[in-house]
C-alpha cells in the first residue's frame, strides 16, 4: 500500500533524515520509534508532501506521489493526524466535523462511524473545539480525518501529553481502526502501546533507519537501548 523508500529530506540546509525507508502493507499497523529529534516526525511530513523529499520516492497503491501535494495525497486516500490536536478552535465539535465531511464529499454515515469511535465527543457536539481539553481534541483531530474515509491513516504521537484514561480510549480506536482493516502508520512514544497494537515497528536514530521487526521483537534489549532516553 504505502512505500516510502530511500528518503532524504530535513529543513534548508539541515537534512534530517538519510535514507530512510519504510513500507505499510495492506491493514497493517507499522509504528515508526525513536527518541526525540531522530526525525520521526520529519518523515512523515515527507511521506504526507509537507515537506518536499529531495531524494528516494513515496508511492500509494503503486502510484509514485513523491512530487504531489499534500491534498492531492489525501485524496488518494492518505489521512495524516499530525502532533497538536488541529482542529478548527472557533467551530463546534459538529462544526468541524460536517466542514471536513463536505470537503472530503463524504456522507453522514462517515460522521457517525467517527464519533461511535469517539463516544465521549457525542455530548460535546455544540461545545466549540477551542474549549474541548487536549484529550478531546486529540479525539476530534483523529475523527475529523476519519470523516474523510481514508486508506491508510498516518498518526504522528496521538498519545503525547494526554490524561491516561483518554490515552486509553485512543488505544481502542486505533485498536479497532486496525482490526477493521484500516492500515496505520503510527508514530508513537510508549514502548507497550507499540507492544499491544503493531504488527511490524521500525526504530529511528539520527536520521537514519536501525532497527526493524515483527511485534514480539519489541521485547528484545536492543529495542529497549535504542528508545532509552
Amino acid at each position: 500500500m504505502l512505500s516510502a523508500s530511500e528518503l532524504e529530506s530535513g529543513y534548508g540546509r539541515a537534512r534530517v533524515l538519510f535514507g530512510v525507508s519504510v513500507d505499510v502493507g495492506p491493514g497493517q499497523l507499522v509504528c515508526v520509534m525513536g527518541r526525540n529529534g531522530v526525525g520521526k516526525t520529519t518523515l512523515l511530513n515527507t511521506i504526507m508532501g509537507v515537506l518536499p523529499a529531495t531524494s528516494g520516492t513515496v508511492t500509494f497503491d503503486g502510484r509514485d506521489v513523491t512530487r504531489l501535494p499534500t491534498h492531492e495525497r489525501a485524496r488518494l486516500g492518505m489521512g495524516y493526524v499530525p502532533q497538536g490536536h488541529q482542529c478548527f478552535p472557533q467551530l463546534s465539535v459538529l462544526g468541524n466535523l460536517l466542514v471536513t465531511m463536505e470537503a472530503a464529499r463524504t456522507g453522514k454515515e462517515s460522521v457517525d462511524s467517527a464519533l461511535d469511535l469517539f463516544p465521549g465527543l457525542k455530548p460535546l457536539l455544540k461545545r466549540r473545539a477551542g474549549h474541548l481539553s487536549g484529550g478531546q481534541q486529540q479525539q476530534l483531530a483523529i475523527a475529523r480525518v476519519l470523516v474523510t474515509r481514508p486508506r491508510l491513516l498516518i498518526l504522528d504521537e496521538p498519545t503525547e501529553g494526554i490524561q491516561p484514561s483518554i490515552i486509553l480510549e485512543i488505544e481502542e480506536a486505533i485498536e479497532r481502526l486496525h482490526a477493521s482493516g484500516l492500515a496505520v502508520l503510527l508514530v508513537e512514544q510508549y514502548l507497550d502501546i507499540a507492544v499491544r497494537l503493531a504488527d511490524r515497528f521500525v526504530i529511528l536514530d539520527a536520521g537514519q533507519v536501525v532497527r526493524t521487526g515483527d511485534a514480539e521483537d519489541l521485547h528484545g534489549e536492543d529495542v529497549h537501548r535504542l528508545l532509552a532516553v
